[in-house]
Protein backbone atom coordinates (compact mmCIF):
# COMPACT_ATOMS: atom_id res chain seq x y z
CA UNK A 1 0.00 0.00 0.00
CA UNK A 2 0.93 3.66 -0.23
CA UNK A 3 1.80 5.76 2.74
CA UNK A 4 0.14 8.84 2.49
CA UNK A 5 0.37 11.10 -0.45
CA UNK A 6 2.76 13.71 0.84
CA UNK A 7 5.61 12.15 -1.41
CA UNK A 8 4.03 11.16 -4.85
CA UNK A 9 7.53 9.51 -6.09
CA UNK A 10 7.70 7.66 -3.20
CA UNK A 11 3.98 6.51 -2.99
CA UNK A 12 5.05 5.27 -7.33
CA UNK A 13 7.92 2.84 -6.06
CA UNK A 14 5.30 0.29 -4.92
CA UNK A 15 3.00 0.79 -8.22
CA UNK A 16 6.16 -0.49 -10.29
CA UNK A 17 7.06 -4.41 -10.76
CA UNK A 18 9.39 -6.25 -8.82
CA UNK A 19 10.10 -9.28 -10.21
CA UNK A 20 12.64 -9.71 -7.36
CA UNK A 21 9.75 -10.23 -5.02
CA UNK A 22 7.28 -11.65 -7.50
CA UNK A 23 6.64 -15.80 -8.28
CA UNK A 24 6.71 -14.99 -12.79
CA UNK A 25 3.15 -14.29 -12.44
CA UNK A 26 2.53 -12.35 -15.63
CA UNK A 27 4.61 -15.18 -17.28
CA UNK A 28 1.87 -18.07 -16.13
CA UNK A 29 -1.23 -16.10 -15.43
CA UNK A 30 -1.80 -14.39 -18.72
CA UNK A 31 -2.54 -15.67 -22.24
CA UNK A 32 -1.13 -14.15 -25.45
CA UNK A 33 -0.75 -15.73 -28.75
CA UNK A 34 1.37 -15.55 -31.18
CA UNK A 35 1.83 -12.60 -33.00
CA UNK A 36 4.16 -9.84 -33.70
CA UNK A 37 4.56 -9.47 -30.62
CA UNK A 38 4.73 -12.65 -29.29
CA UNK A 39 6.77 -15.97 -30.70
CA UNK A 40 3.97 -18.65 -29.70
CA UNK A 41 0.74 -19.33 -28.40
CA UNK A 42 0.52 -19.36 -24.40
CA UNK A 43 -2.96 -20.22 -22.47
CA UNK A 44 -3.71 -18.51 -19.10
CA UNK A 45 -2.44 -20.24 -16.38
CA UNK A 46 0.49 -22.22 -18.24
CA UNK A 47 3.89 -21.36 -17.31
CA UNK A 48 5.34 -19.52 -20.61
CA UNK A 49 8.44 -21.96 -21.86
CA UNK A 50 11.20 -19.77 -21.12
CA UNK A 51 9.63 -19.44 -17.64
CA UNK A 52 12.78 -20.25 -15.03
CA UNK A 53 12.13 -22.76 -12.00
CA UNK A 54 13.36 -19.70 -9.87
CA UNK A 55 10.86 -17.75 -11.47
CA UNK A 56 13.03 -15.94 -14.28
CA UNK A 57 13.25 -15.98 -17.31
CA UNK A 58 15.28 -17.77 -19.48
CA UNK A 59 15.46 -15.05 -22.32
CA UNK A 60 15.32 -11.98 -20.60
CA UNK A 61 18.57 -9.95 -22.33
CA UNK A 62 16.82 -11.07 -25.67
CA UNK A 63 13.35 -10.84 -25.60
CA UNK A 64 13.07 -9.09 -28.30
CA UNK A 65 15.63 -11.03 -30.62
CA UNK A 66 13.41 -14.17 -29.66
CA UNK A 67 10.45 -12.66 -30.71
CA UNK A 68 8.95 -11.79 -26.88
CA UNK A 69 9.00 -7.85 -27.24
CA UNK A 70 5.21 -7.84 -25.51
CA UNK A 71 6.98 -8.99 -22.71
CA UNK A 72 9.55 -6.17 -23.03
CA UNK A 73 6.71 -3.36 -22.71
CA UNK A 74 4.27 -5.46 -20.21
CA UNK A 75 4.77 -3.85 -16.85
CA UNK A 76 2.44 -5.00 -13.74
CA UNK A 77 2.21 -1.78 -11.29
CA UNK A 78 3.79 -3.78 -9.01
CA UNK A 79 0.81 -6.10 -8.58
CA UNK A 80 3.21 -8.99 -8.99
CA UNK A 81 4.74 -8.70 -5.91
CA UNK A 82 1.23 -7.31 -3.86
CA UNK A 83 -0.67 -11.00 -4.66
CA UNK A 84 2.86 -12.78 -4.45
CA UNK A 85 3.90 -11.22 -0.45
CA UNK A 86 1.02 -9.71 0.24
CA UNK A 87 -2.40 -11.37 -0.82
CA UNK A 88 -0.75 -15.06 -0.71
CA UNK A 89 1.54 -14.29 2.12
CA UNK A 90 4.96 -15.26 0.15
CA UNK A 91 2.97 -18.89 -0.62
CA UNK A 92 4.72 -19.93 -4.17
CA UNK A 93 1.86 -21.66 -6.66
CA UNK A 94 4.58 -23.89 -7.36
CA UNK A 95 4.40 -25.77 -3.34
CA UNK A 96 0.84 -25.62 -3.16
CA UNK A 97 -2.35 -27.03 -4.51
CA UNK A 98 -3.74 -26.24 -7.43
CA UNK A 99 -6.52 -24.92 -6.03
CA UNK A 100 -4.62 -22.30 -4.41
CA UNK A 101 -2.36 -21.60 -8.02
CA UNK A 102 -5.87 -21.37 -9.90
CA UNK A 103 -6.98 -18.54 -7.74
CA UNK A 104 -3.27 -16.46 -7.78
CA UNK A 105 -3.62 -16.37 -11.29
CA UNK A 106 -7.42 -15.94 -11.19
CA UNK A 107 -6.57 -12.60 -8.75
CA UNK A 108 -2.91 -11.38 -10.33
CA UNK A 109 -5.40 -9.32 -13.37
CA UNK A 110 -7.48 -7.70 -10.69
CA UNK A 111 -5.04 -6.44 -8.87
CA UNK A 112 -2.99 -5.30 -11.57
CA UNK A 113 -6.14 -2.94 -12.83
CA UNK A 114 -6.57 -1.91 -9.03
CA UNK A 115 -2.47 -1.08 -9.24
CA UNK A 116 -3.00 0.70 -12.62
CA UNK A 117 -5.57 2.96 -10.88
CA UNK A 118 -3.63 4.15 -7.87
CA UNK A 119 -1.07 5.19 -10.44
CA UNK A 120 -3.85 7.61 -12.40
CA UNK A 121 -4.90 8.78 -8.88
CA UNK A 122 -1.47 8.91 -7.02
CA UNK A 123 -0.80 11.22 -10.57
CA UNK A 124 -3.75 13.15 -10.48
CA UNK A 125 -3.21 14.04 -6.41
CA UNK A 126 0.58 15.73 -7.45
CA UNK A 127 -1.32 17.83 -9.93
CA UNK A 128 -1.79 21.41 -8.42
CA UNK A 129 -4.56 22.26 -11.25
CA UNK A 130 -7.01 18.96 -10.10
CA UNK A 131 -6.98 20.83 -6.45
CA UNK A 132 -10.39 21.48 -5.90
CA UNK A 133 -11.16 17.04 -6.84
CA UNK A 134 -7.88 16.37 -4.23
CA UNK A 135 -10.45 15.42 -1.55
CA UNK A 136 -12.25 13.15 -3.86
CA UNK A 137 -9.14 11.71 -5.20
CA UNK A 138 -7.94 11.07 -1.72
CA UNK A 139 -11.43 9.43 -1.09
CA UNK A 140 -11.02 7.13 -3.87
CA UNK A 141 -7.11 6.59 -3.56
CA UNK A 142 -7.93 5.59 0.14
CA UNK A 143 -10.93 2.86 -1.01
CA UNK A 144 -8.50 1.39 -3.73
CA UNK A 145 -6.03 0.85 -1.46
CA UNK A 146 -8.68 -0.58 0.79
CA UNK A 147 -9.64 -3.32 -2.08
CA UNK A 148 -6.12 -4.16 -3.26
CA UNK A 149 -5.68 -5.45 0.95
CA UNK A 150 -8.70 -7.70 0.22
CA UNK A 151 -8.36 -11.70 0.72
CA UNK A 152 -8.28 -13.34 -2.86
CA UNK A 153 -11.90 -14.76 -2.38
CA UNK A 154 -12.79 -11.01 -2.23
CA UNK A 155 -10.78 -9.98 -4.77
CA UNK A 156 -11.92 -12.80 -7.15
CA UNK A 157 -15.31 -11.57 -6.67
CA UNK A 158 -14.70 -7.59 -6.99
CA UNK A 159 -16.72 -6.06 -9.77
CA UNK A 160 -13.53 -4.34 -10.86
CA UNK A 161 -14.80 -2.78 -14.03
CA UNK A 162 -17.74 -0.92 -11.54
CA UNK A 163 -14.80 0.53 -9.52
CA UNK A 164 -12.99 1.66 -12.82
CA UNK A 165 -15.86 3.34 -13.68
CA UNK A 166 -16.60 5.39 -10.90
CA UNK A 167 -12.66 6.39 -10.48
CA UNK A 168 -12.66 7.50 -14.13
CA UNK A 169 -15.15 9.95 -14.04
CA UNK A 170 -13.12 11.87 -11.33
CA UNK A 171 -9.77 11.06 -13.53
CA UNK A 172 -12.37 12.90 -16.57
CA UNK A 173 -12.67 15.85 -13.97
CA UNK A 174 -8.86 16.20 -13.25
CA UNK A 175 -7.79 16.26 -16.94
CA UNK A 176 -10.16 19.04 -17.65
CA UNK A 177 -8.96 21.19 -14.62
CA UNK A 178 -5.17 20.35 -15.79
CA UNK A 179 -5.89 21.30 -19.30
CA UNK A 180 -7.60 24.03 -19.06
CA UNK A 181 -4.90 26.30 -18.09
CA UNK A 182 -3.38 24.94 -21.08
CA UNK A 183 -3.39 28.32 -23.77
CA UNK A 184 -4.56 28.39 -26.98
CA UNK A 185 -7.55 25.80 -28.49
CA UNK A 186 -7.05 22.58 -26.56
CA UNK A 187 -7.52 19.16 -29.16
CA UNK A 188 -10.33 16.75 -27.85
CA UNK A 189 -9.18 13.55 -29.23
CA UNK A 190 -10.28 11.25 -27.62
CA UNK A 191 -10.80 7.58 -29.05
CA UNK A 192 -9.75 8.98 -32.41
CA UNK A 193 -8.17 6.80 -34.94
CA UNK A 194 -5.17 8.25 -35.54
CA UNK A 195 -2.87 4.88 -36.59
CA UNK A 196 -0.34 5.78 -38.63
CA UNK A 197 -1.45 9.62 -38.90
CA UNK A 198 1.49 11.93 -39.89
CA UNK A 199 1.78 14.32 -36.82
CA UNK A 200 5.00 15.84 -37.29
CA UNK A 201 5.44 18.94 -35.50
CA UNK A 202 2.00 18.71 -34.66
CA UNK A 203 0.86 21.50 -31.99
CA UNK A 204 -1.40 19.36 -29.30
CA UNK A 205 -0.87 21.00 -26.37
CA UNK A 206 -3.16 20.33 -23.40
CA UNK A 207 -5.21 17.71 -26.19
CA UNK A 208 -7.02 14.80 -24.87
CA UNK A 209 -5.76 11.98 -26.51
CA UNK A 210 -7.63 9.46 -24.02
CA UNK A 211 -7.63 5.85 -25.73
CA UNK A 212 -6.89 7.18 -28.55
CA UNK A 213 -5.26 5.22 -31.67
CA UNK A 214 -1.76 6.27 -32.24
CA UNK A 215 0.16 2.88 -33.55
CA UNK A 216 2.58 3.71 -35.82
CA UNK A 217 1.76 7.27 -36.18
CA UNK A 218 5.01 9.69 -36.89
CA UNK A 219 5.11 12.39 -33.66
CA UNK A 220 8.46 13.39 -34.30
CA UNK A 221 8.71 16.76 -32.68
CA UNK A 222 5.10 16.66 -31.51
CA UNK A 223 4.68 19.25 -28.93
CA UNK A 224 2.39 17.24 -26.52
CA UNK A 225 3.33 19.05 -23.46
CA UNK A 226 0.08 19.16 -20.96
CA UNK A 227 -1.76 16.39 -22.94
CA UNK A 228 -4.03 13.90 -21.34
CA UNK A 229 -2.49 10.60 -22.45
CA UNK A 230 -4.60 7.83 -20.72
CA UNK A 231 -5.01 4.50 -22.53
CA UNK A 232 -3.25 6.43 -25.54
CA UNK A 233 -2.41 3.51 -27.92
CA UNK A 234 1.48 4.23 -28.55
CA UNK A 235 2.77 1.27 -30.02
CA UNK A 236 5.44 1.94 -31.93
CA UNK A 237 4.40 5.33 -32.49
CA UNK A 238 7.58 7.83 -33.08
CA UNK A 239 7.75 9.89 -30.48
CA UNK A 240 11.84 11.13 -31.45
CA UNK A 241 12.31 14.67 -30.25
CA UNK A 242 9.29 15.16 -28.94
CA UNK A 243 7.80 17.17 -26.04
CA UNK A 244 5.92 15.56 -23.21
CA UNK A 245 7.10 17.49 -20.66
CA UNK A 246 3.63 17.74 -18.15
CA UNK A 247 1.81 15.19 -19.75
CA UNK A 248 0.13 12.99 -18.07
CA UNK A 249 -1.57 9.36 -17.26
CA UNK A 250 1.55 8.37 -19.02
CA UNK A 251 2.36 5.02 -18.14
CA UNK A 252 5.71 3.32 -18.57
CA UNK A 253 4.04 0.31 -20.76
CA UNK A 254 2.71 3.47 -23.58
CA UNK A 255 6.29 4.30 -23.47
CA UNK A 256 7.76 1.54 -23.58
CA UNK A 257 5.71 0.54 -26.73
CA UNK A 258 6.81 3.69 -28.71
CA UNK A 259 9.89 4.75 -30.05
CA UNK A 260 12.05 7.58 -29.15
CA UNK A 261 15.34 9.26 -28.74
CA UNK A 262 17.32 10.98 -26.48
CA UNK A 263 15.93 14.20 -27.46
CA UNK A 264 12.61 13.05 -26.62
CA UNK A 265 11.34 14.83 -23.22
CA UNK A 266 9.44 13.11 -21.00
CA UNK A 267 7.71 13.68 -17.94
CA UNK A 268 9.00 12.71 -14.24
CA UNK A 269 7.17 10.18 -14.14
CA UNK A 270 8.26 7.49 -16.55
CA UNK A 271 11.82 6.49 -17.54
CA UNK A 272 13.32 6.50 -21.11
CA UNK A 273 13.00 3.17 -22.83
CA UNK A 274 16.54 1.30 -22.86
CA UNK A 275 15.63 0.17 -26.39
CA UNK A 276 15.53 4.35 -27.35
CA UNK A 277 17.74 4.84 -29.96
CA UNK A 278 20.73 7.37 -27.96
CA UNK A 279 21.36 9.84 -31.16
CA UNK A 280 19.61 13.20 -30.47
Amino acid sequence: MLNGMGDHQAGRAELRGDCERCFGLCCVALPFAASADFAVDKAAGTPCRNLREDHRCGIHARLRQKGFTGCTVYDCFGAGQQVSQITFGGQDWRTGPPERARRMFDVFPVVRQLHELLWYLTEALALPAARPVHAELRKALTKTEELTAGTPEELAGLDVAAHRQEVNVLLLRTSELARAGTKGRRKDRRGADLMGARLKGADLRGASLRGAYLIAADLTGADLRGADLIGADLRDADLTDADLTGAFFLTQPQLNAARGSAGTRLPGSVTRPGHWTAQV
